[in-house]
């Protein structure tokens, strides 16, 4: 940590482009110093180099924070029709788009993807959700009338909670921004945005497009701090009427607790750890590339990777034999900007470590290391871990039933349908599940019966803007994205109206 620094800086990323990039926080519209004058560096994860140092927020400027958006929601946002906050969204999408080059850079160095095949598909997906969210706006406030006694006129309004609190992820910086920014304005709120310590670039830029987009000040502000002060101070904090988490659930244990204060409503998207079943007539060529897809993609740093797998023993021997041919030839490592690589570097050296203590947990537990397993030879900077296949996995195994965060996959073998329903509950979450047959009725078999917010048959992860996303268990509360996703920043109100006016 340093004192004293810029409100911006000029970066220069390693394709050769540089950028000015703004280091404060932003509130009110303005980028500003801390209270403290407290930094932290940005580490790019792909040469361990530091990209630069941002202001960490106080508890003083997350209460800055809240109170501009109290003010703005009061004076400013709350009075504009549907159809105007629309057009601010529709402007913020087209803006993601003209800067997408940009963004991409930045979630790339901070983040460690890829940006060709990872990153600039991450900014465009936000442009798409704020386009979506866009559409919904013009009606969100809408109620509806319920048809009761004829002397009495009932009917429902829909309200925003006022001001919230967002909290966003590390592995996906620009999406959880927009998963939770977008569908917040469109139902009338305003919010103040915490940002991970790691990856706060793209948030902090985004002040610059909203900025852009002529949003009134106050409606969105952005401060970047530790969890356990800036985090706590905005999940605590009794004018934040709703709290909307992606992260970690130890982490949204803690957050929950904390909003507990005034009974703040809370989203809660968690951890994961989904199962992957291949039964013995599925595409066995498309199972392998999916499965692999659904775990390496994003380097495996991603809630709903497909970390568990489980084939049927008649098919077993033979999928592994082309799991490991697909995953060394099609998932080449290299840094963000190299043409071909599609698997980056991990976060940090702490995510780094922690992934391979997982690997030795693994054999030691009695894992077969099909593939993988340390950190490429080649690569001798940065945070680097090669797409690890771990065979033989039984239940009771950490790598089996905890969330690693990485691109380590276990697969274990399973016998009939009902085991393999049974392997998948097996487990303390229920993000996602997946599921390759050809056969209908085995599918649906499985869809009722495993305790998974989500299920993709015959492909893995692929999040869709229109759809809700969420999990059961410990993997979370509430739903984003779709309608669900707007439902969750609004609240409805009853009206009950004697017209007669008598008892």
């Amino acid at each position: 940590m340093s004192k004293i620094y810029p409100l911006s800086t000029t970066i220069k990323i390693p394709n050769g482009k540089s950028y000015p990039q703004p280091t404060g926080l932003f509130i009110d519209n303005e980028y500003i110093q801390s209270e403290d004058k407290q930094t932290l560096e940005v580490i790019n994860p792909g040469d361990e180099a530091v990209i630069c140092s941002v202001y960490m927020a106080t508890e003083n400027d997350v209460n800055k924070a809240v109170l501009s958006a109290k003010k703005a929601f009061k004076t400013t946002w709350s009075q504009l029709n549907g159809k105007k906050k629309s057009e601010y969204l529709h402007k913020i999408a087209d803006l993601i788009k003209e800067h997408s080059d940009h963004l991409a850079d930045l979630e790339a160095i901070e983040s460690g993807k890829p940006k060709a095949t990872n990153a600039i598909y991450d900014v465009l997906h936000c442009a798409d959700v704020f386009d979506y969210y866009a559409g919904l706006a013009i009606s969100a406030q809408d109620g509806k009338t319920i048809e009761s006694e004829t002397s009495k006129f009932t009917y429902t309004i829909t309200e925003p909670y006022g001001v919230c609190g967002a909290i966003i992820a590390w592995n996906f910086p620009m999406s959880t921004l927009a998963w939770k920014v977008a569908p917040c304005l469109a139902a009338g709120n305003t919010l103040v945005v915490k940002c991970a310590e790691n990856t706060p670039l793209c948030a902090l830029y985004m002040g610059e497009i909203f900025k852009l987009a002529g949003l009134p000040a106050g409606v969105v502000n952005v401060v970047c701090g530790l969890g356990k002060t800036c985090g706590s101070a905005l999940a605590s904090h009794k004018d934040v009427q709703k709290i909307t988490f992606t992260g970690s659930t130890g982490v949204g244990q803690t957050i929950q607790k904390l909003a507990a204060n005034n009974l703040k409503a809370c989203t809660l998207e968690c951890g994961g750890k989904s199962p992957l079943v291949i039964y013995d007539d599925a595409d066995l060529e498309q199972a392998v590339k999916w499965a692999a897809f659904g775990i390496f993609f994003n380097k495996g740093e991603i809630c709903t990777a497909s970390s568990r797998i489980y084939v049927q023993d008649s098919i077993y021997d033979k999928f592994l034999e082309k799991y490991k041919e697909h995953v060394e030839k099609a998932y080449v490592q290299g840094d963000q900007w190299t043409e071909g690589v599609t698997v980056g570097p991990q976060i940090s050296k702490v995510q780094k470590d922690k992934i391979l203590s997982y690997v030795k947990s693994g054999l030691e537990e009695g894992a077969k290391l099909i593939t993988g397993g340390k950190s490429p030879a080649q690569l001798s900077k940065g945070y680097y871990i090669e797409p690890t296949i771990l065979a033989d996995c039984t239940q009771n195994m950490r790598v089996v039933q905890e969330e690693i965060f990485g691109p380590v996959v276990t697969v274990s073998k399973f016998h009939t349908e009902d085991e393999a329903i049974e392997l998948s509950n097996d487990c303390d979450y229920g993000l996602a599940a997946y599921l390759f047959t050809k056969d209908i009725q085995r599918s649906q078999k499985y869809v009722r019966q495993v305790q998974s917010g989500q299920v993709f048959i015959n492909f893995t992860f692929a999040a869709d803007y229109r759809v809700p996303f969420g999990g059961y268990k410990m993997s979370g509360i509430g739903r984003e994205l779709g309608e669900a996703g707007l439902a969750a920043f609004q609240q409805t109100k009853a009206v009950h109206y004697n017209l007669s006016g008598k008892l």
